[in-house]
């Protein structure tokens, strides 16, 4: 865990840098520098229609992250990217990220029902501890029997407590000291894992979003861009611009 959080930090570092012509972190007037008594927008987290809304609710620059939690790459995205947006970008206050989740399965479902469950101030932690986890969890569920994968797939309420049980997705975030019996609530909501669904639905029909992670930028799909690698070079150039 410590290699990718070193690199994320590295990218962060090469982010700033990237913009010190235009902008300094140590000025107040500086584009990427903080507004008096901004606060840590970082931890600043309101639940939304969609997702959970990260950072500063008046910032100029929105971004949407469209993730699946049974997805590789986007662990790899929260491994390098996330804490970089959160020590350059999301910290002054000069962005907001809301993450959506996508449902390609099963698993999806329970694993979404126990990061949405709860307070959303807490959101970053259930979402960080489960996705950070992910080569964990999913190289457990990827090695089980067929029968008991189907029965992960199926996404209804006894496949979904199976699976939270079996994986120790529930144990995991008992673990950051959260009720577990809250925790059981939220993966048997039927209701909710409805919602989740529509929610799906309604991202696809609004952004066109087919794979994961993919990002909209101010209300915009970004096309093509599905790794930090790709999202990068765009942040830098768009707040580089507003700076210059």
């Amino acid at each position: 865990m410590l290699k990718p959080l070193l690199t994320a930090a590295a990218a962060a570092l090469m982010l700033a840098t990237g913009v010190a012509a235009a902008q300094d972190l140590s000025r107040p007037e500086s584009s990427f520098g903080p507004k008096p008594k901004a606060g840590n927008w970082q931890n600043t987290v309101t639940r939304t229609e969609r997702g959970h809304l990260i950072g500063n609710p008046e910032a100029k620059t929105t971004l949407v992250e469209f993730i699946s939690y049974t997805c590789p790459h986007c662990a790899d995205f929260a491994a390098r990217g996330e804490p970089a947006l959160d020590v350059v970008l999301l910290g002054p206050g000069k962005l907001t990220v809301e993450v959506r989740p996508r449902i390609h399965n099963g698993l999806d479902l329970a694993v979404t029902l126990l990061a949405n469950c709860g307070d959303p101030a807490q959101f970053k932690v259930r979402h960080r501890t489960l996705i950070l986890a992910q080569a964990d969890w999913l190289g457990k569920a990827r090695a089980a029997p067929q029968s008991q994968q189907a029965i992960w797939q199926r996404g209804d309420r006894g496949g979904r407590q199976n699976a939270a049980s079996a994986l120790g997705l529930t144990a995991m975030l008992a673990a950051k000291g959260q009720s577990k019996a809250e925790l059981d609530a939220c993966v048997a909501d039927d209701a909710a894992a409805q919602e989740l669904l529509r929610n799906d639905e309604a991202d696809t029909a609004e952004f066109g979003v087919n794979s994961t992670p993919s990002f909209a930028m101010d209300g915009k799909l970004l096309a093509d861009v599905h790794s930090w690698e790709a999202l990068y070079p765009l942040l830098r150039t768009r707040f580089t611009a507003k700076a210059d």
